[in-house]
């Protein structure tokens, strides 16, 4: 859970309405999946131009876990 919360406070620090925001972990075998679902208006915003912020949410996320010896983790992100 804390990869979960970790995610869901970067991504509602970049929009200006945290409401429809959601960020599920689903676990697997080999690694471990933060789904993030945001509003389709908001995709740009998460994403940034080139996908810049989404390569920066993933790092730091991934660094939390490497740190924690927590596996493996990939971020997906989605519009509702």
């Amino acid at each position: 859970m804390e990869l979960v919360n970790l995610t869901e406070y970067l991504v509602n620090e970049l929009l200006p309405d945290v409401e429809g925001i959601s960020v599920k972990q689903i676990d697997s075998e080999t690694d471990t999946v933060i789904q993030v679902l945001v509003p389709n208006e908001c995709m740009s915003l998460v994403i940034g131009k080139g996908g810049s912020i989404a390569n920066s949410i993933r790092t730091i996320v991934q660094a939390s876990a490497y740190v924690k010896k927590m596996g493996r983790v990939r971020i997906n992100i989605d519009s509702l």
